[in-house]
């Protein structure tokens, strides 16, 4: 699958990134679960908190939160901010493979206090427009600043020991993209789509070695900085919309 003409691979992604960047792939994504909402704190809270348990089967990732949403009336920040403890108590025995009701009841609490303190997810996950990776670092350090529990803290990357933070910059690919093509939203004006960061899973990861893309061998953050910079040569003003090309061909078309 290697194209060695910098113009016919670049035209191969644009290719890809339009064909997958449309409204059918929602259906079966985890941005289908802020597409329900027109708020923008509810796009935000609710895209965090299914990016946060985005591993594992689609399906499943899909049906756990939208069962958040349930939970949350379907006005996820109405229900941060004014929540009783008695309506915390349905949230008991939840799981989504490592994430837990414990964790969850925590991600809850913390969101609350972000937003009753007059600060955003906005605000806090882009404070270093420079650099990412301490940007992500420093939120996971103000998200986990109120007592919790150690496990908890797996939830949240942390690029300066080398997580790649895949989640995370999916999530932040959400909020900045532009809304254009009907899949991601556009609400964050902070950094520009030219400032975002590949979501890097083990399909990106896979396609862009094969594409020639990607040298280092490990889905770390450094490998994801290496793959970033390759695609900005192709698209210097929104070199993440390859994301859609790379997953895609990835995991619709097992990376042929």
């Amino acid at each position: 699958m290697k194209l060695h003409n910098k113009e016919s691979l670049k035209d191969f992604l644009n290719e890809k990134a339009e064909f997958y960047e449309k409204n059918w792939f929602i259906e079966h994504d985890p941005i289908q679960i802020p597409h329900r909402f027109s708020k923008k704190e509810d796009i935000e809270i609710s895209g965090f908190l299914a990016a946060t348990i985005a591993w594992g089967q689609r399906k499943t990732i899909i049906n756990n939160a939208s069962k958040l949403m349930d939970w949350m009336d379907h006005s996820p920040h109405e229900f941060i901010l004014n929540h009783q403890e008695s309506d915390l108590q349905k949230m008991e025995g939840f799981v989504h493979r490592t994430f837990n009701s414990d964790d969850l009841l925590y991600f809850i609490h913390a969101l609350k206090n972000i937003y009753t303190e007059g600060s955003s997810l906005e605000e806090l996950m882009l404070s270093d427009k420079s650099d990412r990776g301490a940007s992500l670092h420093q939120f996971k350090a103000r998200f986990f600043q109120y007592d919790h529990l150690k496990r908890t803290e797996k939830h949240l990357p942390d690029p300066l020991k080398k997580s790649s933070a895949k989640r995370m910059n999916m999530f932040i690919r959400w909020m900045v993209r532009p809304a254009d093509n009907g899949v991601d939203f556009g609400i964050w004006k902070t950094i520009t789509p030219a400032d975002l960061y590949i979501p890097l899973d083990v399909h990106t990861g896979n396609v862009g070695r094969k594409l020639g893309l990607l040298k280092r061998k490990q889905n770390d953050w450094q490998a994801v900085e290496e793959l970033t910079q390759s695609l900005r040569k192709f698209d210097i003003d929104d070199p993440i919309k390859y994301d859609f090309a790379l997953f895609g061909i990835g995991a619709h078309e097992k990376g042929t």
